[in-house]
């Protein structure tokens, strides 16, 4: 049977009070609800303050490039479909860095899900305006205020017909481990964008200001299954934040469609050893 301490490994370099403590125990506890032992598990980081979280958990892990989350994480799933990989990202390495992986990920639609941790800073770097940062916001390199308009990544999502797409909140941690659970269980690519306070750099976007405004979807008769208002909730910002799962549907992968994989994965595959050198040649 799979405990919390299965998943135990060192201590943390987060800031007290920061988000991601949480997101790291609503991980911790899917991961157990979902029976999921360590060497089943792959989590798949970029850099950042987000990118630590791997670091934290006993299990596989690979530590890619800023802004390069999702390829690996596709490769992995490609070459070993029995792994449960599961990609991690803060709001710069997933959708600005990464946004253009982002975007394909979700057209090629891999089995994979990706916890995107929104603080809307750049933490690791001290405090630059994010991807999806608020329009006015001050920082130490925006001293007039933000400029653009923020990237909605779940309405993006959505109208890619993304097939899971879900929000939660790092205060609510028995909330967020539900959304996580269903995301890793619902087959195709999943989201779960998480509001995520950084109480060091974000003096805007705290606890206080987001348990003013989140509001749980479920509790007010949404139907996931409907398109066009899982997109207009997600176009939803300011006095209201909703969270919960926007939008699903059934799906077929891309590792389904891959004829190569119908034999069995690439893992389990014998090679000749002297046609790989002749296609490595080729390229020399």
């Amino acid at each position: 049977m799979v405990t919390m301490d299965d998943y135990k490994d060192g201590e943390t370099e987060w800031c007290p009070g920061c988000g991601n403590f949480k997101i790291l125990e609503a991980v911790k506890r899917s991961l157990v609800d979902l029976g999921k032992e360590p060497h089943e598990v792959l989590m798949v980081s970029g850099i950042g303050q987000s990118g630590k979280l791997p670091h934290y958990l006993k299990c596989n892990t690979f530590n890619s490039l800023h802004g390069r989350t999702l390829p690996p994480a596709m490769g992995a799933k490609v070459a070993n479909p029995e792994l449960t990989v599961i990609a991690v990202g803060g709001d710069g390495d997933s959708y600005g860095e990464g946004g253009n992986h982002f975007i394909h990920a979700i057209r090629r639609n891999p089995d994979i899900t990706l916890i995107a941790h929104d603080n809307q800073i750049y933490g690791l770097t001290k405090g630059q305006a994010s991807p999806t940062s608020e329009i006015g916001m001050k920082t130490k390199v925006q001293t007039h205020g933000v400029l653009h308009t923020p990237f909605n990544p779940l309405a993006v999502a959505i109208s890619l017909d993304c097939p899971f797409v879900a929000r939660g909140f790092a205060g609510d941690v028995e909330h967020l481990s539900s959304l996580i659970s269903q995301a890793i269980s619902h087959q195709g690519f999943s989201l779960v964008d998480i509001l995520q306070p950084c109480v060091t750099f974000n003096k805007l976007n705290t606890y206080k200001w987001y348990r003013d405004r989140v509001y749980k979807m479920e509790d007010n008769g949404h139907d996931p299954a409907k398109r066009t208002a899982a997109f207009e909730k997600a176009l939803e910002w300011g006095d209201r934040i909703p969270t919960g799962v926007f939008y699903k549907r059934d799906s077929e992968t891309f590792e389904s469609k891959l004829d190569v994989l119908k034999s069995g994965p690439l893992i389990a595959k014998q090679y000749d050893s002297a046609k790989l050198d002749s296609v490595f040649e080729n390229f020399s």
